[in-house]
């Protein structure tokens, strides 16, 4: 009943509460953004959402304009070139997340759920293929996220994605809640 139904309407209401408190925060960091570096100050990338199926994920936009679009930020050479100065501290905090409260509202991801992959992420899709963790939705946070974010390996997500599939509850979401924040908070596995 809970993954069926009751999540999704709490995802709703949540995100919806979320965009409404969140807004004028917001609009000052599209602000700072476009002072920064023009538009858009919205990062679109395509990312894998339930069984597979691509969706455009919001961001704010943390690197110039000028940076390599398909790429994730470790595997770009030389990556502080392409980051704006507002982009650390939003990264660092993981303002540059916020956008993603629309993809949630629209239901191509849920507030717990694994991290979405880049599309081209093939190794991490295969891998999360192992544990079911390609279908469900995608995550806003996630049990993979507050074990080590940034700092864990591909095979070591997907088997943490995994645990979260098989332990997915009312109870098991607000944990992964309740942690999410103090990792931001310590800002603890960030890679910028």
């Amino acid at each position: 009943m809970y993954k069926l139904f009751i999540k999704r309407l709490i995802d709703i209401v949540l995100s919806a509460l979320a965009l409404i408190v969140m807004a004028v925060p917001m609009m000052i960091f599209a602000l700072i953004i476009r002072l920064e570096d023009g538009s858009p100050v919205f990062f679109l990338q395509k990312r894998v959402g339930i069984h597979k199926k691509h969706f455009m994920i919001y961001k704010f936009r943390s690197m110039k304009n000028s940076t390599p679009h398909d790429t994730a930020t470790h595997l770009l050479e030389n990556a502080g070139q392409y980051m704006l100065k507002c982009g650390r501290w939003m990264r660092l905090y993981s303002i540059d997340e916020l956008p993603q409260i629309i993809n949630i509202l629209k239901g191509d991801m849920s507030v717990v759920g694994p991290r979405p992959a880049l599309w081209n992420q093939f190794d991490l899709i295969e891998e999360r293929d192992k544990y079911g963790a390609n279908d469900i939705r995608p995550g806003l946070t996630g049990w993979a996220q507050i074990q080590g974010r940034d700092d864990l390996g591909i095979q070591e997500k997907a088997r943490r994605d995994g645990e979260y599939v098989q332990r997915e509850s009312f109870s098991f979401d607000l944990l992964v809640m309740m942690k999410t924040f103090g990792r931001v908070l310590k800002h603890k596995g960030v890679r910028n």
